[in-house]
């Protein structure tokens, strides 16, 4: 005899079909780990043939897909990280100055994927503010912290809660003070042919190699910590190695060396293992892609595109220029005002330095390594002498071939038969600017007003003291 369902009962069964139903979909999303280092040349990572030795992302390379075209909107670490958790370019956020702060208003991944379900959170170096704007689930310190990483997975495990961990490394981040840098011999640490090769010179970066290698054991252990919960199957990794160092020509820059960045990726399952692309992807494009495996929807217009077709090997093309922009002023020891942009294509790549006439100045010119250079240069040794007038001094218009010269050491901008390609991407250079309401120079005597307002905007009150009572 069949019985017909109540109305309560029908309600109750529904209900419930439901939540197995969304359970089953959380059990099934994909987990995201983004881990970070934090001022790492690309080019010195062991698998983009770097001297460093990185086994544990070259082996998560041979797992994944490397990507040889991976870039950042601003070489210094605030604005690159602000960059990457709202998914668009720091002077439209208001975070382009470095320690900085983006504008009210502005939404981060965290509220992208919280309303999915996802437990959000971030792990060791933050440099981003207000933490309104980014409502992780905050632990460490300078560097991701493993005991509450350990605590996270085991806690989504059993719950069947799909994660997005953002673990951020502090390291090679100067001072170079970690690592073993006895696998280093100064004697035998081959040097960028842009650095000037002195005594101090190699011991820094026999020690900063080091560092890569700490970061990489760091790499490691996550690694180690999803294999040991039985998530790795079912996650996204993604490792990066943010900015280049602090040696000239990398971090401050709008140079490869400064705005490039290594970017490998292992999806089980999903994303080819040991495949190469040269898809040219931004940091912006990290939220946008995240939300979209994620099943969300980005009711804001970000500057960032999914790149999942790209992961899934649907596509091989992605985004057909990437930008740049670098403030000095609010930087230590910055110049009062040097702003650079720059635009970048598969072949060509354009740098504005629009206050060209002043001397460029950052952190690296008093740092020991870059006055070894002066000091060289001073005695007569004619390389040394062109890195510290070539890395103070710039034109005011900078074009590189990047496949013939891809560490840009031939500057083309003053050949006519080049006119042509460098009025092209003036004007591309131009219209993205004017999208980001950047002005130039008037938006770089902003930023330390801008950083002062958001300071003064976001600290918090101190307590009063109450009165003694007269005795």
């Amino acid at each position: 005899m069949n019985k017909r369902l109540t109305l309560p009962s029908f309600l109750l069964l529904s209900c419930v079909g439901f939540l197995s139903m969304n359970n089953a979909a959380w059990a099934a999303a994909t987990n995201f780990v983004f881990i970070i280092a934090d001022d790492c040349t690309f080019r010195d990572v062991g698998c983009y043939g770097g001297q460093a030795k990185t086994p544990n992302i070259d082996r998560l390379a041979t797992t994944g897909m490397r990507f040889t075209q991976c870039f950042q909107a601003a070489p210094m670490c605030s604005p690159t990280r602000h960059n990457i958790y709202t998914g668009q370019y720091p002077v439209k956020t208001g975070a382009y100055p470095n320690h900085t702060y983006v504008k009210e208003g502005v939404k981060s991944i965290a509220h992208y994927l919280k309303p999915l379900g996802y437990r959000v959170a971030l792990s060791g170096k933050t440099h981003i503010a207000p933490r309104s704007a980014f409502p992780f689930e905050y632990s460490g310190g300078k560097n991701p912290d493993m005991t509450a990483i350990d605590k996270l997975f085991g806690e989504c495990e059993k719950s069947d809660t799909p994660f997005c961990l953002f673990a951020c490394s502090n390291e090679p981040h100067s001072p170079w003070n970690k690592g073993d840098a006895s696998a280093y011999p100064a004697k035998d640490v081959k040097l960028p042919i842009y650095i000037a090769d002195t005594p101090v010179v190699r011991e820094a970066f026999r020690h900063y190699l080091a560092e890569i290698t700490y970061f990489d054991g760091q790499v490691g252990e996550i690694l180690q910590l999803l294999e040991r919960h039985q998530l790795d199957d079912n996650t996204l990794v993604i490792v990066v190695s943010e900015q280049g160092n602090s040696f000239p020509f990398a971090k401050w820059t709008c140079y490869d060396h400064g705005l490039q960045s290594a970017m490998i990726a292992r999806w089980p399952g999903k994303v080819a293992a040991n495949s190469v692309t040269d898809a040219m992807v931004e940091y912006t494009d990290i939220t946008p892609t995240f939300v979209d495996i994620a099943g969300g929807k980005l009711a804001d217009r970000l500057d960032g595109r999914s790149f999942l077709p790209v992961l899934k090997g649907d596509s091989s093309e992605h985004k057909s220029h990437v930008f740049g922009q670098m403030t000095t002023l609010g930087i230590i020891n910055g110049s009062d005002c040097f702003p650079i942009r720059s635009v970048r294509s598969r072949k060509y790549k354009l740098i504005l330095n629009l206050n060209h006439e002043t001397t460029f100045t950052n952190a690296c010119t008093k740092a020991p390594f870059f006055k070894s250079m002066e000091e060289a240069a001073a005695g007569g040794d004619r390389g040394a002498q062109r890195v510290v007038q070539r890395y103070q001094h710039r034109p005011e218009v900078e074009f590189y071939d990047i496949v013939a010269d891809p560490l840009e050491q031939t500057n083309l901008a003053g050949e006519e038969k080049y006119a042509g390609e460098i009025a092209a991407l003036r004007t591309k250079l131009q219209a993205w600017m004017k999208s980001q309401g950047d002005e130039g120079i008037a938006t770089e005597l902003a930023a330390r007003e801008h950083q002062a307002r958001n300071l003064r905007k976001n600290k918090k009150p101190k307590k009063r003291r109450t009165p003694a009572k007269a005795p």
